[in-house]
C-alpha cells in the first residue's frame, strides 16, 4: 500500500482509534497533527470544504469521515479496495453533483413528509381542543 498520511487532532478519539487499528494491521502512516502543519491542513479545508478529523490522504485523495467513511473498518476497506478511476475528473465531478442533488431532494422530500404529519397532528389536536370547549 502506497503511503497514508493521516491529518489528526492530540485529543480526537476516533483519530487514536484508527491509528491503533491501522498499527494493529500493520498498515503504515504518517500522522500530521493539524496544528503542526497548519498550512496544510487549511488548503485540506479549503479543498474538502470540511474541517473533520481524522482525515487521510491516500494516492492525493482526501477521506474524511461520514462522507468517505463511517467506522475504522469502513476507511481500511476504503484504502484496501481504491483503485484510480477510469473516468474523468469532470465526468466523476458531474456525476457526484448528480448525487448530491438526488440526495438532497429525497432529504426534503422525508422532511415535507414529517412537517405534514406535524401539520396533522396539530390541526387534529387543534380540533379536538375548539370541539371541547
Amino acid at each position: 500500500m502506497e503511503k497514508i498520511i493521516i491529518y489528526t487532532n492530540e485529543t480526537c478519539p476516533y483519530c487514536k482509534q484508527i491509528k491503533e487499528k491501522l498499527t494493529e494491521d500493520k498498515i503504515e502512516f504518517e500522522n500530521r497533527l493539524t496544528k503542526d502543519h497548519k498550512e496544510t491542513w487549511q488548503s485540506i479545508v479549503d479543498f474538502t470544504g470540511m474541517a473533520t478529523v481524522p482525515t487521510v490522504e491516500y494516492k492525493n485523495n482526501y477521506f474524511v469521515p461520514n462522507r468517505d467513511f463511517g467506522n475504522v473498518q469502513g476507511l481500511i476497506n476504503v484504502l484496501e479496495n481504491y483503485k484510480e478511476s477510469e473516468f474523468s475528473e469532470s465526468k466523476q465531478l458531474l456525476e457526484r453533483i448528480k448525487t448530491l442533488n438526488t440526495n438532497i431532494i429525497m432529504a426534503f422530500q422525508r422532511m415535507d413528509g414529517i412537517l405534514r404529519k406535524i401539520e396533522t397532528k396539530l390541526n387534529t389536536e387543534e380540533n379536538v381542543n375548539k370541539s371541547t370547549d
